[in-house]
C-alpha cells in the first residue's frame, strides 16, 4: 500500500510540475472518492458517496460543482443513491447544481433519494423546483427526452 501512495504523490508531482489543472483534479478524486464524476460526454453524473449529504461533504460537492460549472459542464445528474440524509447544507448544494446549470441554459436532474431525502425535499418543497427521478437510467431518459424536446422546439 506504502508503494501505491508514492506512485499517486509522484503522479501529483508530475502533474503540478507540467501545470495540468486537469490531471491534480483527477488525483484529488483518487484520494477522496466521496463523490464520483463520470464525464458521459453531454452530460456528467456525479454520485453521492456519502451517507449524510451535511455541513461535513456539501462545501466539496459545491466545489466540485463549481469546477465543473466552469469547465463547460452544462447538463448535471446527481446521484443519492447511497446517501441516507440530508440536511440544509446538503439542500443548499442541491440548489447550487441547479441554478449553475440553469445560468448556462442546461439541465439539472436530482436521482436516487431514499425516502429520508425525499421527505426533507419534499417538505422543503423543492420537488415542484428541481428535476427529480426515481433511478438514475430514468434521469437520463429525462435528459435525452428534454434535450429532443430542445431540437424539436428550435425548429
Amino acid at each position: 500500500m506504502e508503494w501505491l501512495l508514492e506512485w499517486l504523490f509522484f503522479i501529483y508531482w508530475l502533474a503540478d510540475n507540467s501545470g495540468s489543472s486537469n490531471c491534480i483534479y483527477l488525483f484529488k478524486h483518487v484520494l477522496k472518492m466521496n463523490f464520483s464524476i463520470e464525464d458521459k460526454g453531454k452530460y456528467t453524473v456525479i454520485s453521492s458517496n456519502v451517507e449524510k449529504l451535511d455541513t461535513n461533504h456539501a462545501p466539496e460537492l459545491k466545489s466540485e460543482l463549481v469546477y465543473l460549472n466552469k469547465n463547460d459542464v452544462k447538463n448535471i445528474i446527481i446521484d443519492m443513491s447511497n446517501t441516507r440524509y440530508c440536511d440544509s447544507s446538503g439542500l443548499s448544494a442541491i440548489l447550487v447544481a441547479n441554478r449553475l446549470c440553469k445560468s448556462v441554459e442546461g439541465q439539472f436532474i436530482l436521482t436516487g433519494m431514499q425516502e429520508s431525502v425525499s421527505k426533507l425535499v419534499s417538505i422543503s418543497q423543492l420537488d415542484s423546483v428541481l428535476s427529480i427521478t426515481p433511478t438514475l437510467q430514468e434521469a437520463v431518459d429525462l435528459y435525452m427526452m428534454e434535450e429532443i424536446e430542445k431540437d424539436i422546439n428550435k425548429e
